[in-house]
């Protein structure tokens, strides 16, 4: 433990003492009063020059805040100005029953290119965790520097199992300590592909059920450390979203829109031209994340008369505009199913919408743009696909999954398919991005439940 934590650790339990004296009780230690406040969390979100988002969740209605203080100047790799020495606080905020006790702080005194320290304070009580609370704000390298190195993890469908309401018979879930193996894997960020939380039966009707459903998986154990000192950024798939394979007529789309808004910290929600659901983009560094949402306004996959949308043309339409006006090294799209896999089976954009997924690929082709690569999850197995288009430009397809949920070995046809790269284990990724500006190079890793890497790919920028 640190000797900060440990001073604070000390001080804390001599207040303790000094109240149990005064009330004739014995003291509380620091962590059992954490554990009476905290639900879960803390957790960075959404990070920005001069501003970045920490959400968490406490048991019940409580007062809230945020301390803050740099630690290191990321592009100098030391503390750097001294005046930025003092420690800062975050507004209050009062978490909520109708929110599932859920808060949105925004530490707004920060400056780019730094790693911050913080602590929580929950009703004046300023909280001990046994593994760091750290997040950063973004560098100011343009006209100065090349962008600076960083890693994003990935991955998608997280099952955490709760016996008394899952389906009878052997946990879908499990191998939860693979958070473990990504913490330890040190990204600054991480981008959840969907299916991050599995609504069941008892949850999809009602607030209360989806609440419950969010506050189960967030809360678990060892997804705590992982949440506590990296970047998280999430889209959603139909578990998170509704029942499975949900679409835009599931009646209660808004109850789970408003869970997700609460407890994932994206720096929007649904764009220009398409207002409702999910959809975003944040940046990190050079590189932009496109954020989609593949649910809000699909069209039922077994419609015979329906119009058949996936997107829809306004989010397309978004998408490619944003990415024609973009100079980032790489355009990342993250959505819940896979793109560029040939495979006509369950839920593939080939399966599904196969005038929508030409329109969204010939677009890309005639803009002429370059170094896309999608990131999607949903299919319990692994792969790398990869097309080249007629404009010569190349396109991947980066299908990262399961994190915790079941797997198994998929008989079906890509002809997309990188050879070498099907995985049917629990596992997660990383994108590391370095390289000087005008040759940014991307490599993808997978890893094991245990972070063992099990392969990895280069990618230069075109």
């Amino acid at each position: 433990m640190k000797i900060k934590n440990i001073l604070i650790f000390i001080a804390l339990l001599g207040t303790f003492s000094l109240m149990a004296q005064i009330q004739n009780k014995p003291a509380k230690p620091a962590a059992s009063v954490k554990k009476e406040l905290l639900q879960s969390g803390p957790m960075p979100t959404y990070s920005e020059m001069r501003e970045v988002g920490i959400w968490l969740q406490t048991k019940t209605a409580a007062d809230v805040f945020i301390s803050y203080y740099p630690v290191k100047n990321v592009l100098a790799d030391s503390l750097g100005v001294p005046k930025l020495r003092k420690k800062y606080t975050t507004a209050v905020v009062q978490t909520k029953a109708d929110n599932a006790y859920t808060a949105h702080l925004v530490a707004d005194r920060v400056e780019p290119g730094y790693l911050y320290a913080y602590e929580v304070s929950v009703n004046g009580v300023t909280l001990e965790f046994p593994y760091p609370l750290t997040f950063q704000s973004q560098a100011l390298w343009q006209y100065r520097t090349d962008p600076p190195p960083f890693r994003m993890a990935v991955g998608s469908c997280s099952y955490i199992n709760e016996p008394e309401y899952d389906r009878p018979g052997r946990g879908y879930g499990g191998e939860y300590d693979i958070f473990k193996s990504i913490n330890t894997a040190a990204p600054d960020a991480m981008l959840w592909l969907g299916d991050n939380v599995y609504l069941r039966e008892v949850d999809w009707y009602s607030t209360t059920g989806i609440q419950k459903r969010y506050t189960h998986t967030r809360s678990t154990e060892e997804m705590q450390p992982l949440l506590a000192n990296t970047h998280h950024f999430a889209i959603w798939d139909d578990h998170d979203y509704g029942p499975n394979d949900s679409d835009r007529s599931f009646i209660h789309k808004d109850k789970t829109r408003e869970a997700f808004t609460n407890f994932w910290g994206n720096p929007t929600y649904g764009v220009p031209g398409a207002p409702e659901g999910i959809t975003s983009q944040f940046q990190w560094n050079d590189v932009q994340f496109f954020l989609m949402d593949n649910r809000w306004f699909r069209t039922p996959n077994d419609c015979k008369t329906c119009e058949k949308v996936y997107f829809g043309k306004a989010q397309i339409d978004w998408l490619i505009e944003a990415m024609v006006g973009s100079k980032a090294a790489f355009k990342v799209i993250a959505t819940g199913g896979q793109v560029l896999s040939t495979a006509k089976v369950y839920e593939n954009y080939a399966k599904l919408n196969l005038e929508e997924r030409a329109y969204l690929l010939r677009r890309i082709n005639e803009e002429g743009i370059k170094n896309v690569v999608f990131l999607t999850g949903d299919r319990h197995h692994t792969e790398l696909s990869k097309l080249v288009n007629p404009a010569g430009n190349t396109l991947y397809d980066w299908t990262v999954s399961p994190l915790t949920s079941g797997y198994g070995p998929r008989q079906e046809e890509n002809l997309n398919r990188v050879a070498g790269t099907l995985v049917t284990e629990r596992n997660f990724g990383t994108l590391d991005f370095s390289g000087p500006r005008k040759n940014r190079v991307l490599t993808m890793t997978i890893w094991d439940k245990d972070g063992k890497e099990i392969w990895t790919r280069r990618v230069e920028a075109e």
